[in-house]
């Protein structure tokens, strides 16, 4: 009875970011639900407030303010939307991570010369994969791979 009661009080003090209202939430409206952003970053005229939800959540949520404080949106980065943003030899690193904030994971091969940045994520909302975007020396997308993590560690020994 005690939980009951203790959770009926809980509940409906649980903000997300589901409550935020674009145009009418405020900078400091975001981070009193969501907490401090692991980053900031300016993208045109807006700050963009990143939320890794990394790595078994995953999920990369950004929230968009615009310069007058106020919110313009909260957008999971993580999906095949965003991915399809990604062009082999044209996207840049600093495209990159603003479009899916800092890396979970990074390796740099140096005999290749290249740098692979990954994120943990749900391919079309279900399947957990690896997305992996490889970049050359001069900091220009080359190969994107994502990857099945469906079976990850289930091998029999």
């Amino acid at each position: 009875m005690r939980a009951a009661l203790l959770l009926a009080f809980l509940l409906p003090g649980c903000a997300t970011w589901r409550d935020l209202t674009p145009q009418q939430s405020t900078a400091t409206d975001v981070e009193a639900v969501m907490g401090k952003p692991v980053e900031i970053r300016q993208v045109s005229a807006e700050s963009w407030l990143y939320y890794p939800k990394q790595p078994f959540g995953r999920k990369m949520f950004v929230a968009r303010v615009a310069p007058d404080g106020k919110l313009i949106a909260v957008e999971q980065r993580l999906s095949e939307d965003y991915i399809a943003k990604v062009i082999p030899n044209q996207t840049t690193k600093e495209d990159v991570h603003d479009l899916f904030g800092p890396p979970y994971e990074f390796l740099t091969f140096p005999r290749l010369e290249r740098e692979t940045w990954s994120w943990y994520m749900k391919r079309f909302g279900v399947l957990p994969v690896t997305l992996n975007v490889q970049m050359s020396a001069d900091g220009v997308v080359r190969e994107i791979y994502v990857l099945d993590d469906y079976n990850k560690g289930s091998r029999k020994r």
